[in-house]
């Protein structure tokens, strides 16, 4: 038999919280791979970097380039799925979504002041990246040590930075340990509803 709770207690999020501490001494803990579908139909997966909640939310932040294959595919289909596996607890989670993606163009100031903090939260070479030559452009030759880019820290977001926000309204979670499933959704008013399923 299935149970409902309200957003702010999100039940699958309670498990995640736990699963990131039980791994936490594990770096690769905060990795976790995003499916995308590309405008061809093809599936497109990358391992992205866990950016932490959007401010108290069940919201899963992600940081990227816009000029990554990622942003065609979202502006094709706005749904992602995240797959993050826990090798220390057995556990699964598949958290899939709508992707909100705020590039410097948008709008709203307040998801622009999101993203200028979520910049900031990164480390200098993590930023430097988005600096670097076009993604999936053939390389033509490396650049000599002049032209190498530098960055102020002080700066803000450059043009490249993009922070993506997915929307959970469906968790799939996989403890391989208890042999236990369970199937969270939830509905537009956030209302999340679970049921234990068969592995």
């Amino acid at each position: 038999m299935g149970s409902s709770s309200s957003a702010a207690s999100a039940p699958w999020k309670q498990l995640l919280l736990s699963s990131i501490q039980a791994n936490s001494r594990l770096k690769h803990s905060s990795y976790f791979q995003l499916a995308t579908v590309s405008s061809d139909g093809r599936p497109s997966n990358r391992t992205v970097v866990f950016r932490g909640f959007q401010d108290g939310s069940d919201k899963i932040i992600i940081n990227t380039d816009t000029r990554s294959r990622k942003i065609d595919d979202l502006k094709h289909s706005s749904f992602a799925e995240i797959c993050w596996y826990f090798t220390e607890t057995w556990e699964q989670f598949r958290i899939s979504g709508p992707v909100d993606v705020i590039d410097g163009t948008n709008p709203d100031p307040l998801k622009l002041e999101q993203r200028q903090k979520s910049w900031f939260a990164s480390s200098v070479n993590s930023r430097l990246q988005y600096m670097a030559p076009t993604p999936r452009l053939p390389v033509i030759e490396p650049p000599p040590p002049s032209q190498t880019p530098s960055l102020d820290p002080s700066i803000g977001p450059v043009a490249a930075f993009c922070m993506l926000v997915l929307d959970p309204d469906q968790v799939d979670y996989l403890n391989l340990k208890s042999n236990e499933r369970l199937m969270f959704t939830s509905d537009i008013n956030k209302l999340w509803t679970s049921e234990k399923v068969n592995p």
